[in-house]
This record gives structure tokens, sequence and C-alpha cells, in this order.
């Protein structure tokens, strides 16, 4: 959050602290306990806020263990909206992931390895990873509908696939810095890797 997008009344902070507190405790809680055998109420209480508070900033339990995956894909979205459209579209893939781990702050590196780990011991964080993931894509899609669906698709899974490969090669030390060098790596040896012979 820049400068400019601080909230201005005291209200609006509160309730930004509250926000920050329940999805930092959330990542260190599920962590702990592990996020299905952690109910929310658990959350309620070390947070000390109501049911009511925690579904004013929040759809589900799975909504706030994954805060750092969706603003990643939210800022990624973004980041693309904004970019101009040239040349190959896998390097405006690549430019606006780079681009959009630039914007991620130090809290959100803290947070990010945590929830990969939390998606890893969790089937249900899993599955809604899965559908947020699919969202994504099909919402990067519209955005260059004109193009031919099935190539556009196919480069949206290899983009997607490239993601998690970087992932997994960044996990398990997840030094901040590495990422986009890891990621730049992965997408190099893409087309080495789809001339493969068996």
């Amino acid at each position: 959050m820049t400068s400019s997008e601080q909230p201005t009344t005291l209200r609006e902070r509160k309730k930004l602290r509250t926000r920050q507190e329940l999805i930092d405790t959330a990542v260190t809680l599920f962590g702990e306990r592990g996020f299905d055998g952690t109910p929310l109420d658990a959350l309620l209480e070390q947070v000390e806020v109501s049911r009511r508070t925690f579904f004013r900033n929040f759809r589900s339990k799975e909504d706030v263990a994954l805060t750092a995956v969706k603003q990643l894909w939210a800022t990624y979205l973004e980041v693309l909206d904004g970019m101009e459209k040239s040349g190959p579209l896998a390097d405006v893939f690549l430019a606006a992931m780079l681009t959009t781990l630039e914007r991620m702050d130090e809290g959100w590196y803290r947070r990010f390895p945590l929830t990969l780990r939390l998606i890893a011991g969790s089937p249900a964080l899993d599955g809604y990873t899965l559908r947020h993931c699919a969202e994504v894509q099909a919402e990067i899609a519209r955005r260059f509908d004109e193009r031919n669906r099935l190539e556009l698709r196919l480069l949206i899974e290899f983009f997607t696939a490239a993601w998690r490969c970087a992932l997994d090669e960044w996990l398990p030390d997840c030094t901040p810095g590495e990422l986009p060098a890891l990621l730049r790596r992965v997408y190099s040896t893409m087309n080495s890797a789809l001339a493969l012979e068996a």
C-alpha cells in the first residue's frame, strides 16, 4: 500500500490494523496447529474479534489463509492491465510477474512461504487454491480474448506451470531476492523442455 492509499480516518486505520492482525495471526496459527485442525473460533479468540468482524473482512477461513496468494494475483492482474503489450505474449506474462514481485513488501515475502507450506499440508486449501488459480487464468485469458483461444489457454497454462516450478525451486529457503531469478531461469528452459525427446 502506498502512502497515498493509507486510510485517513481513525476508524479506517483501526479496520486495516484488525484485518492485518487477522492475516498475520491466521498464517502463524494455522502453521503451528495445521489449517484443517484449527477451528475459526481459535483464530477469533486469538485476535479477540467477533465472527461478524471476521466476516466483514473475509469470506471464509480459506480466504484469510490465502491472503498472500490473492494479493499476488490481484497485483499481477493490475500490472498486466497497466502494461504496454507488445512482443511475444510469454514475455509480457513474465515481465508482469517480475514487476509484481518488485511491488510485494517484506510482510508479503514473510507470509507467502508460510502460506505455500499451509497449502501443501491441507487438501482443503489446495483445492481452494486450484479454484482461485483457474479464476485468475480465466481473467488473464479474458484480457486477450481476441487471440486464438486454444493457443492462449496453452500459453497461460505454461506460464502458471513455470510459476509453480519456480516456487518449487524457491522452497524451502525462500530468499526474497531469489524468486525473480528462479522464475527467469525456469522461463528460459521452457523451449528446450518442449523439445525433449523420449
